[in-house]
C-alpha cells in the first residue's frame, strides 16, 4: 500500500537527494517521524529526476561500464593496468572515487586517447560531477 508523500517530506527529500545515498535519507526520514523503505524513496528520487547516488559517492566498475556502455571487465582490466585508482573491497570487486575517474578522464593513457574522446562528455560529467 503507497502512502501519499506529504509536503514537508518532499522538501526533505529534495534536500538531501544530491548530498546522501537512499539509505542515509531513509535513516534521516525515520528520524524526522516519516516512514519510508529504501526502495520508496530511490523510486520518488528516480520520479523527481535525481540521481539515487550522491555526487561525492565512489563507483563500482559495474555502474561505471553501465554509464559507458562498456563491459565491466574492461574498467577491471583499466585498473589492473594501473591506468585508474582504485580500492579493491573483495575479491572481485573495486571501488573507484569520483576523483580518481576524473584524474583518468582528463590524462588517459595514449592508446585510449581516441576511446575516451569519443565517449559523450554528459556521461563523463554525471559520473565526475
Amino acid at each position: 500500500m503507497c502512502t501519499k508523500w506529504a509536503e514537508k517530506e518532499l522538501a526533505t527529500l529534495e534536500e538531501m537527494a544530491e548530498m546522501y545515498t537512499p539509505e542515509q535519507i531513509v535513516f534521516r526520514l525515520k528520524r524526522r517521524g516519516y516512514n519510508r523503505t529504501v526502495s520508496a524513496v530511490k523510486n520518488k528520487l528516480y520520479s523527481l529526476g535525481y540521481s539515487i547516488r550522491p555526487t561525492l559517492d565512489n563507483y563500482s566498475c559495474s555502474e561505471i561500464a553501465k554509464n559507458l556502455c562498456l563491459h565491466p571487465t574492461t574498467i577491471i582490466y583499466w585498473i589492473k593496468q594501473g591506468w585508474l585508482k582504485a580500492k579493491k573491497r573483495s575479491v572481485s570487486c573495486y571501488q573507484v572515487k569520483s576523483r580518481d575517474l576524473k584524474r583518468f578522464f582528463k590524462n588517459p593513457p595514449k592508446s585510449m586517447q581516441k576511446r575516451i574522446a569519443a565517449i559523450d562528455p554528459q556521461v563523463v560529467r554525471y559520473l565526475v560531477g
